[in-house]
């Protein structure tokens, strides 16, 4: 009996490894295929794919995290992305992400990605959407550092915000710096697990000469 028991244990532990490196694989592969994607169709072929990993692990935050962030790269560049609907689906991801997790420094990283999702929205038109997405881009940020206070993401985030605001509204360049003197500190102190977010040093070291 004894015996049937360690076979079973054994065998348990094999398959649970055999996903892990399936799920571990599927992801380096979508890591590969993130890096160089450069359209639109691209970078939605890229999420989807991540949106797949998600429905097939069940969970794992990680997947719906990547999909998330895919959407929103494009959306900077892509004048014809209809950026409420792509960030409705960032955000939806992010909620799918949200609930597979309850680490802060996790929930942290999330709030990154529903940051630029507001964010996205509210450039339609800064005038009128301020008070909508403009507050909630806010919140997010806000949200995200009393979760993890060391996330370098979030001042990145923070900088950038403060970078394209207008003096007297309380933004401009000498105000932006010291955030990305900060988020710069985070990056070059973290230490991310592996398949963990890692993106925004090298945009971070861009933006501090232009604050200059």
């Amino acid at each position: 009996m004894k015996q049937l028991f360690l076979c079973i244990a054994l065998a348990a532990t094999t398959m649970v490894h055999a996903q892990s490196d399936k799920y571990a694989t599927a992801m380096q592969q979508n890591f590969t295929l993130m890096d160089s994607a450069k359209t639109t169709a691209d970078f939605a072929a890229v999420s989807a794919a991540f949106e797949r990993i998600g429905d097939a692990e069940k969970t794992q935050w990680l997947p719906y995290y990547y999909a998330g962030l895919s959407l929103t790269i494009p959306a900077w560049a892509d004048p014809n992305v209809d950026k409420d609907a792509n960030s409705e689906k960032i955000k939806s991801f992010c909620d799918k992400a949200d609930a597979l997790t309850g680490d802060n420094a996790d929930k942290a990283e999330i709030e990154a990605v529903r940051n630029m999702a507001a964010t996205q929205q509210m450039m339609v038109d800064p005038q009128s959407r301020w008070q909508t997405y403009g507050m909630e881009a806010g919140a997010t940020l806000q949200q995200g550092m009393q979760l993890d206070p060391n996330n370098p993401r979030l001042y990145y985030l923070q900088g950038m915000s403060l970078f394209g605001t207008p003096v007297q509204f309380g933004g401009g360049k000498d105000k932006a710096k010291p955030v990305f003197e900060k988020a710069l500190a985070l990056f070059k102190a973290a230490q991310p697990k592996p398949m963990y977010p890692h993106w925004g040093q090298q945009q971070t070291e861009s933006m501090i000469p232009q604050c200059n």
